[in-house]
Formats: structure tokens, sequence, C-alpha cells
């Protein structure tokens, strides 16, 4: 959880703000998944969410307790608890019109993401607990996902253990066994 304490102040901020970005970007290419070509997972932690928290009350020149108190309160449950990954699901499509039509058929998507860690049974995402990104004509570009992971499945990774993440959805389907790197980044994230 990210504390009031722990941030830092507008000018600290505007002072560091290109180191801290430049570690930022860094450190989230260690925790993207690419499920396809129009599908990506970006796992959040403290950092990532730090990161955008801070971009937000930069934003917004938000400075004062209340609004600064409000903005904890909406981005800390986005960092995950130890017993479960959390991650930004983006539904990528460059041209305009493609992206409109597919968003339309892909309603649902958000629902159809997992994650099985080797000898382990399948998890689905729970998606979209902090509003309803999806409506009778189309889903969102952008879902947040919550993958709750069992006391055995956390040990399995800790100890190595193979992972796979996809979607299954009947107008997209893909999987993939995301890098070591990333493995040990998400095993990282869990106590």
């Amino acid at each position: 959880m990210i504390k009031r304490e722990s941030l830092l102040s507008l000018e600290a901020y505007a002072r560091e703000r290109n180191a801290f970005r430049a570690r930022v970007i860094a450190h989230k290419k260690r925790r993207t998944v690419h499920l396809g070509e129009h599908v990506t997972l970006q796992f959040e932690d403290e950092l990532t969410i730090r990161y955008q928290l801070q971009e937000m009350l930069r934003i917004e020149r938000i400075f004062e307790e209340a609004g600064i108190q409000q903005e904890l309160d909406a981005y800390n449950p986005l960092v995950p608890d130890g017993a479960n990954w959390k991650a930004t699901m983006l539904i990528e499509y460059p041209d305009a019109e493609e992206r409109k039509r597919m968003l339309a058929r892909l309603r649902g998507i958000e629902r159809a993401v997992w994650v099985q860690v080797q000898g382990c049974e399948r998890v689905l995402a729970v998606a979209d607990e902090d509003l309803e990104r999806e409506n009778e004509e189309k889903t969102s570009a952008v879902h947040f996902l919550r993958f709750e992971l069992t006391a055995p499945m956390r040990e399995a990774l800790r100890r190595g253990a193979g992972v796979t993440l996809g979607v299954e959805h009947p107008q997209y389907r893909a999987s993939t066994e995301p890098s070591a790197e990333v493995r040990a980044a998400l095993a990282a994230d869990l106590a």
C-alpha cells in the first residue's frame, strides 16, 4: 500500500520525474505480456501504481490533503497484495475503424483471460471491480484484471514453475508462456 508520506511533493516530483519515468519504463518491460497481436497485459506493482499516482497528482495539480487521499484511495486497490496479480489489459488496434468493429465483437473478453501455473488449474481473471467498462454495444479498450492465486500456486511459482497466460474468447484466442525474466518479476510479487 502506498502511504501519503511516501509520495513526492509536486516540486520534488518535477525535479525527479525524468529519471523516475525512465526507471518505470524499463521496469514495465519486465512486466508486460502480449497475448497475440492485439491484447497486452501490463502487470502492476507498487512502483507502476506509484508512477501512475504521481503522474495524476502532477497532471491534476493536486496538492491538498483531501485530494491526495482521494487519489490514494483510488489507486491503492490496484497494487497486488501478495496473493494475487493485478494487470491492466489493453486491447490495441491501430486503425480506428477496425478498433471500433473489434471492440463490438470482443464484448466479454475481459472475463475470458486466464493464467495457469504448471500443474495447477486455470484461474480466470476477475475484471473491472472499480466500474463497468462494457456496454450493450462494445467493450472498453482498457480493463483492470485481478488473478487470485492459491498458496500452492504461489509456492510453485516461487520454486520456478512455468506459467501460461491466455485468452479464450469466441472472437479472439491466444496464449503464451512469458519469458523467464517476466516470470521472475511476477513471482517476486507473491508473498
